[in-house]
């Protein structure tokens, strides 16, 4: 038996939650001794049925996954656990453990002084029990490895992908709009990119779409203010996944000008419904869009609106990319992922093998 950990159907779906999700939807079809447990209050629960989800405990959040969890898990004799989130119980051994990016290390700015403290008290901890680390790129592999001093062996590379669901339209609207989707932490960079999109010229018509929970914990505080000097600047919240898909379906062009990503999906959700992408030149994002997004430096404003007035003006260039971004997106998928980690699962030695460096703190 292997218990996979599935607290992630209790929260919004964002990039880490929608890995967990449809990795697991993938694996599920591949194997028949996984069980999946949960907190009770699950918001998901198309994927909470398919998964066959237990609910157990009587905790929610953290204090369910380090009370409850382990707590089942002794009481049916410590088994595999799977946690495809960035959270898992800290002192349970028997583990495959998840770890997207160290984006809390390399720009802290963009979180409370709480949730650095709790990374970087947890992760080292952690690290030294797992029996092996799901990260989603070698940019991700490096950087962990690198920071916590964590062979490189122990880590697997399972890429993200996006669902099928996400398609191009038969046909595009008529009003023209530049699209970005993300929370506004401060390393997403959503500031450079309105001052970008605020001047350019010869676009009186052309609006700015920003997708995402503005989550006041993460949040510039400032952002908001600026975004309010032009009303082509449209914050949507939220979206439904049919909802998201329209919006890319729609875009003239999608944006992406984070200063750091571990992966990133939603350039990828773009390839897959049309879009062209333009995308930042940094950390892993290269890695995954390789030659079929249009690069800007994500510090060079001028730079970024360059980028954007030349895919507006150039319809070939557009076309080119749609193409080149449907391509790309093929190389991915949530089944060979899935089977990668059945694979990994299958190999792991038995429990106990001494570990031969611990990662620093």
């Amino acid at each position: 038996m292997i218990v996979i950990n599935a607290r992630f159907l209790t929260q919004d779906t964002c990039g880490v939650q929608r890995y967990a999700e449809q990795i697991c939807l993938a694996l599920r079809q591949l194997r028949d001794d996984l069980v999946f447990v949960a907190p009770h209050g699950i918001k998901n629960h198309a994927s909470a049925q398919a998964l066959q989800v237990q609910c157990i405990g009587r905790h929610q959040g953290h204090l369910w996954e380090q009370l409850d969890l382990p707590l089942y898990l002794r009481r049916n004799g410590n088994p595999l656990l799977l946690s495809l989130s960035n959270s898992n119980p800290m002192f349970y051994r028997n583990q495959v453990a998840t770890h997207h990016d160290i984006t809390y290390v390399r720009h802290p700015q963009s979180y409370s002084w709480r949730y650095r403290a709790a990374y970087r008290t947890i992760m080292p901890i952690l690290l030294s029990r797992v029996r092996a680390l799901v990260t989603n790129s070698e940019f991700s592999k490096s950087e962990i490895a690198g920071f916590y001093r964590l062979p490189k062996e122990r880590i697997l590379i399972l890429s993200a992908a996006v669902s099928e669901q996400f398609m191009p339209a038969a046909s595009q609207p008529e009003q023209p709009y530049l699209l970005a989707v993300s929370s506004p932490n401060l390393h997403k960079n959503f500031r450079r990119m309105i001052q970008a999109f605020l001047s350019l010229r010869g676009q009186p018509d052309l609006q700015l779409h920003i997708v995402g929970s503005a989550n006041s914990l993460f949040a510039d505080p400032d952002l908001q203010q600026l975004a309010c000097r032009d009303p082509r600047i449209r914050f949507l919240g939220r979206l439904e996944d049919a909802e998201l898909i329209a919006q890319y379906q729609g875009a003239t062009a999608f944006v992406f000008p984070s200063l750091y990503e571990g992966f990133g999906i939603p350039p990828l959700e773009a390839q897959a419904c049309g879009c062209p992408v333009l995308a930042s030149s940094a950390a892993s994002i290269p890695e995954v869009l390789r030659d079929s997004a249009l690069y800007f430096d994500p510090l060079d404003v001028q730079q970024m609106a360059a980028a954007m007035q030349r895919l507006l003006n150039e319809a070939d260039l557009r076309q080119f990319l749609r193409r080149k971004g449907l391509a790309n997106v093929a190389r991915f998928s949530w089944r060979h992922s899935a089977l990668r980690l059945s694979q990994r699962l299958d190999q792991l030695p038995e429990p106990g093998v001494q570990r031969s460096s611990l990662p620093r703190t």
